[in-house]
C-alpha cells in the first residue's frame, strides 16, 4: 500500500507519521503539500495532527478548503483509504467525510497525556492486527477533542458499527458516548483524536500504536 501524508501550514505531526509508515510499510511515504491536487498512485492518504492554519476560525475549517481536500474527497469516493489523526480528524469532519464535530474539551483545558483506547471491531483494514475489545495506550494532545453529534447520528454510528475506538480509562475530553474515533460507512475513512503514531517504536516508550499501521501495511 502506497501512502501519502498531507502537509498544511501549522501541521506538526507529519514526521511522526513518516516514521510510523516507514516502520510498518518498509517504504517512504510521499509528502503532499496542501496546494497539490494529484494523488495518483496513492492507496492511503494520511492527514496528521497539529494546528493547520493556526487553528484560526475553527480547527480544521480552513484546511478543509485547501485544494488537496477536493482531491481527497475524490480519492475517498473512488474507494481509497484515508486516515485522519487529531487535527486530521477535525479536518475530515469539516469536509463532511466523517460525521459529527470536535468541540472544546470538557473543562476547556488542553489535554496532553496518555489515554487508553478500546478497539470496537477488528474486521477493518485499520484494526486487523488488534483483537476486538483490546485496550491499548495512545497519547493525546488536543484542546478540541470533544466529539459530538446529534442523537440520531450517534445512534446510526452505533447501529452500523462505525465507532472505531472508545476512551476506556476516562473520558477526559467529554466526547459523546466516549467515542474516540469513527469510520465512514464503507470503513475506508477513519478519524481518531489520540496519536497511535507516537507509540510505534520501543524508543518512544512502547509500540501500542504500531498494529494500526501494521494492519494497513498488510491490507
Amino acid at each position: 500500500m502506497r501512502a501519502g501524508i498531507l502537509l498544511f501550514p501549522g501541521i506538526n505531526r507529519e514526521r511522526d507519521m513518516v516514521l510510523a509508515v516507514r516502520q510498518s510499510f518498509g517504504t517512504e511515504p510521499r509528502i503532499v503539500w496542501h496546494k497539490e491536487t494529484d494523488l495518483t498512485g496513492l492507496d492511503l492518504v494520511i492527514i496528521p495532527g497539529g494546528f493547520s492554519f493556526g487553528d484560526y476560525l475553527r480547527c480544521g475549517a480552513m484546511a478543509a478548503q485547501s485544494p488537496v481536500m477536493r482531491a481527497v474527497r475524490d480519492h475517498a469516493e473512488r474507494g481509497g483509504y484515508v486516515l485522519g489523526v487529531c487535527n486530521g480528524f477535525q479536518i475530515l469532519t469539516e469536509t463532511g467525510l466523517l460525521p459529527g464535530a470536535l468541540l472544546r474539551n470538557a473543562g476547556l483545558r488542553f489535554l496532553s497525556m496518555d489515554t487508553m483506547l478500546k478497539v470496537e471491531r477488528n474486521d477493518t483494514v485499520f484494526t486487523a492486527k488488534y483483537a476486538k475489545g483490546e485496550v491499548f495506550r495512545a497519547p493525546m494532545a488536543h484542546g478540541d477533542g470533544n466529539y459530538t453529534a446529534d442523537e440520531a447520528t450517534l445512534d446510526r454510528l452505533e447501529g452500523e458499527g462505525l465507532v472505531a475506538f472508545r476512551y476506556h480509562d476516562e473520558n477526559r475530553n467529554g466526547s459523546a458516548r466516549a467515542i474516540a474515533g469513527v469510520y465512514s460507512p464503507n470503513l475506508r475513512v477513519l478519524g481518531l483524536m489520540p496519536h497511535p503514531e507516537d507509540l510505534v517504536d520501543p524508543l518512544m516508550g512502547g509500540t501500542d500504536g504500531k498494529p494500526l499501521f501494521d494492519s494497513l501495511a498488510a491490507a
